[in-house]
């Protein structure tokens, strides 16, 4: 009944938790290239990482019998105890990575040492060992693997199309790559030079991947106890996101996710930030070995701190300060032109008593008194003859018709009736009882299918912008924001490419007031980013859900015309009484409901 399994499927069992997609295998070989020793990363990939997947480096490369025993499963030079594993400062140890690629591809390692005038190249396909011969190769080792899951379609089937998969690269190319500045890294996608990264500090790192509006944002944090030392960069209380894909933590140089250091950082911004924006961070943390495991998730994005409530109070202490040292303290302004020029009070300066006029015959409730300045009018005991005509009067007014105040009516004489509620809220008569609507929700669905129509359509209106705003971008962010041009111009942008990871905004949807087009643009960018967000959605009601969020007008004192039309087109939509996101636009209190209440 039991029985040993043959070491090709138990390795691509273990695949199956540690490759999950090509940007794992760029994951694992990026990492052993730095445990290596290596100066100098290179990373090209074809079709996503489908095709092919090259990492090249100049690390301290393998002699030929370790090229071959890398690829036994549990084949490691990381540890050799258990005792090791609670002094681990390198990625890679337990051996399974070569072993589960290696199973699940055809795998070609071209390596040497620098002592050895000769290389290594071993060829492998599915488990099994094709040839292993020595050949001329520069120092270091270079890995290639072709036709990733070639011999497991189920898992090549369920892999997302080339742009998705390519962030994910990226991804786990950005995370290596922010905790080792001191390396240089390029990543090549399809011919296309994605990152070419420079020997740095880690500012100029992060200002190279994510850009000068990031990396000119940041303030400095640095505290160091004796639990945990923590340094690094957060972004200023204005400068945030809507998603949380600029947010780092690291552990002795290894990336890691944590919700609930994620909360101590966001609490430190408490009040600072609107609901529902995130900070940009990132911060290392140094603890010693022993006092974290990294061994409790198979891709290790996941660690356990022995000392995980005092870290989250120093994490949370020290945010705070760098807030309230660089963000919140009061800069002393030295520009004096065209201030008031007040005269220094010299020591012999002699000081005269004021002499003050008084009129003693001025009585300010007597009419006719012209020597006083100014004139008191004798208050009419008929106040409303006072605010006869004006605006505030009118509103007051009863109607007798339908003894609905004049304030809910519109001087064209509409039909329905409106209120509003705390700027947010739409209140109207209906056959049932009392209407209310929230007006955001409401504008959000009326827009949606706005867009709707408009991508499938094209034929939007676009407003042109007076000067054209360019905008540099992330190469995360042009990527994005690049493959979907063409749906946006159907709704309206007018936005091109105007070199690397730059676009230019020529113009914006009619649809869309009072907003910046470099707030509209990464505001598109930051919620297409976000694939936990209505993945369900196909890509063009995506984008017009992401449109209307972005579009729709909330908190916002409106006219009775304005709050008639959205009432009526609101009313028109094909679903109007749920917003995009599914939540209610609507809800009606009845008459026997309200008749309760007296």
């Amino acid at each position: 009944m039991i029985r040993v399994l043959p070491d090709s499927v138990a390795n691509q069992i273990a695949a199956g938790e540690v490759i999950q997609r090509p940007a794992s295998v760029i994951k694992e070989l990026i990492e052993n290239s730095v445990d290596a020793g290596s100066t100098a990363i290179n990373i090209i990939v074809k079709d996503a990482g489908r095709t092919l997947i090259q990492v090249t480096d100049n690390g301290s490369g393998m002699s030929d019998t370790d090229a071959r025993l890398s690829f036994e499963r549990h084949a490691t030079s990381k540890i050799s105890s258990a005792d090791d594993l609670l002094q681990l400062y390198t990625f890679g140890f337990r051996g399974e990575a070569l072993a589960s690629i290696a199973s699940i591809a055809e795998v070609e390692l071209k390596t040497r040492r620098q002592e050895d005038e000769t290389g290594t190249q071993i060829i492998i396909n599915a488990s099994t060992l094709v040839s292993q011969e020595t050949i001329s190769c520069p120092a270091g080792s270079s890995f290639s693997i072709r036709n990733l899951f070639f011999n497991v379609p189920a898992r090549r089937k369920f892999l997302k199309s080339d742009s998705a998969e390519l962030k994910h690269i990226m991804n786990e190319f950005q995370r290596v790559a922010l905790c080792n500045p001191n390396i240089e890294f390029t990543l090549t996608s399809n011919g296309t030079t994605i990152y070419n990264l420079h020997k740095g500090n880690i500012r100029q790192r992060i200002t190279e991947i994510f850009g000068k509006n990031t990396g000119n944002s940041l303030l400095s944090v640095h505290v160091d106890t004796s639990i945990a030392k923590i340094e690094g960069y957060i972004s200023k209380p204005e400068q945030t996101r809507k998603t949380t894909s600029e947010q780092f933590f690291f552990a002795n140089n290894r990336f890691f996710k944590s919700a609930y250091f994620q909360k101590a950082v966001i609490n430190a911004y408490e009040k600072l930030i609107q609901p529902g924006a995130y900070p940009i961070f990132f911060l290392y943390l140094t603890v010693e070995p022993e006092n974290l495991d990294v061994n409790i998730h198979p891709t290790k994005v996941e660690i356990k701190f022995s000392e995980e409530q005092t870290i989250w109070q120093i994490l949370n202490a020290a945010v705070r300060e760098s807030l309230g040292k660089f963000a919140l303290a009061p800069q002393i302004d030295f520009d004096t032109e065209n201030r008031i020029d007040i005269p220094v009070l010299m020591p012999d300066t002699k000081i005269a008593v004021p002499k003050l006029t008084v009129d003693e015959t001025f009585n300010p409730f007597e009419d006719g008194k012209k020597n006083s300045g100014f004139k008191a009018e004798k208050i009419d005991s008929n106040w409303q003859k006072m605010y006869e005509g004006t605006e505030m009067f009118e509103s007051e007014k009863k109607d007798d018709s339908d003894n609905i105040p004049k304030l809910f009516t519109s001087p064209q004489s509409l039909t329905e009736k409106f209120m509003q509620i705390k700027d947010q809220y739409i209140c109207t008569n209906s056959k049932s009882g009392l209407m209310i609507i929230d007006q955001k929700r409401a504008h959000q669905r009326i827009l949606f299918e706005q867009f709707l129509n408009g991508l499938e359509s094209a034929n939007s209106c676009v407003q042109q912008e007076v000067f054209p705003q360019t905008i540099e971008l992330s190469a995360m962010d042009f990527i994005i924001i690049s493959e979907h041009i063409d749906n946006l111009y159907k709704l309206g942008f007018d936005i091109r490419i105007f070199g690397k990871n730059t676009v230019v905004v020529y113009g914006l949807p009619a649809d869309i007031e009072n907003a910046k087009s470099e707030d509209i643009v990464r505001a598109i960018i930051d919620d297409l980013k976000d694939e936990t967000r209505n993945f369900e959605k196909k890509s063009k009601e995506r984008l017009a859900l992401t449109l209307s969020k972005i579009s729709a007008t909330g908190n916002k004192i409106l006219s009775v015309e304005e709050m008639n039309s959205i009432v009526g087109k609101l009313l028109s939509c094909n679903n109007p009484n749920i917003c995009p996101e599914g939540r209610p636009t609507l809800t009606i209190i009845s008459f026997d409901e309200i008749k309760t209440r007296f």
